[in-house]
């Protein structure tokens, strides 16, 4: 059986009868990887901020009128140690990520993924794209991640949808949030047929011009079995100043929730991810924020089950 946290560390400090891994139908699997980052640094302290902050969130949803964590019980593994003297890198990295993930969709377990640099985000990917051959990803993100390389390295964070493109087609792969990419990057959209909706369009009103409820357009470019990569940068520093690479024009709570709200109501979210938390000490609205997205993920993913 593998090992799980216990009510003093694992997500949302659940009681152990409710967070046991051969009942819970959700797994919290953090993954501490930091090896690319560019500018700021500190994502390896994202996953532990997260769970810390996550004993003071609350159990009930209003929204759905419902305590998911008692309904379906979440587990929390422990995370994943990449070593100290030979350290897990790049493929190898991903390589170990791919496999315990697909450990655990074979127990057939909802798997949530608190990261760690967004370099990680492939890994999933690529196990659940074995069990939905369908599979579309969605994009949360400030930056686009389809450079071929950053600093020498292909498996850069800044690399991550390019890597992904490699292996699921790039036409499957929808973008919100993004304000900051390189003209190769543009070029690569174009050229592949990403959905990316940019923050500068979004703000200016592109698309409530056509729509009053424009998420669905995003919605309805999705398949039907959809994973969620969830860079927090896509915040606006404002609520989200924790992260290694800040840009200004981001998102916010509201019209994010909205989103994945209506597509937990339209498609099947299979797993998710959320990376690039960078702690700020002393600072502690970032890690609830996030704490709260997690546990918000879920219950919209699981309003139909």
């Amino acid at each position: 059986m593998p090992q799980t946290l216990d009510v003093r560390s694992n997500f949302l400090a659940l009681p152990k009868e409710h967070a046991q891994y051969d009942t819970a139908k959700i797994v919290v699997l953090p993954v501490p990887y930091e090896h690319t980052v560019s500018y700021g640094g500190g994502t390896k302290d994202g996953p532990k901020a997260t769970l810390n902050a996550s004993k003071y969130v609350e159990f009930y949803d209003e929204e759905l009128d419902r305590e998911l964590c008692f309904d379906v019980g979440i587990a929390t593994m422990r995370a994943l140690s990449f070593g100290t003297k030979k350290k897990k890198v790049n493929k190898e990295a991903l390589t170990y990520i791919e496999n315990k993930v697909t450990s655990l969709i074979e127990d057939e377990k909802f798997v949530a993924i608190l990261g760690g640099e967004h370099t990680i985000s492939s890994a999933p990917i690529a196990a659940f794209y074995k069990k939905y051959p369908d599979l579309s990803i969605l994009q949360f993100d400030a930056h686009s991640d389809f450079r071929d390389e950053y600093q020498g390295n292909k498996y850069s964070h800044a690399s991550v949808m390019a890597r992904v493109g490699e292996f699921l087609d790039p036409s499957n792969i929808v973008q919100v949030g993004i304000r900051a990419q390189a003209k190769e990057e543009s070029i690569y959209i174009q050229e592949q047929g990403v959905s990316t909706y940019y923050a500068y369009e979004i703000r200016q009103g592109k698309y409530t011009r056509v729509l009053k409820h424009w998420e669905d357009q995003i919605i309805d470019k999705l398949s039907e079995n959809v994973y969620i990569t969830f860079d927090v940068d896509y915040f606006d520093p404002s609520i989200m100043p924790s992260t290694g690479t800040p840009e200004p024009n981001g998102m916010y709570w509201h019209e994010t929730m909205n989103i994945i709200q209506r597509l937990g109501k339209k498609k099947n979210i299979v797993g998710f991810d959320i990376v690039e938390l960078a702690p700020i000490t002393g600072l502690h609205h970032p890690d609830m924020t996030i704490a709260r997205l997690a546990y918000k993920i879920m219950n919209y993913a699981f309003q139909k089950k």
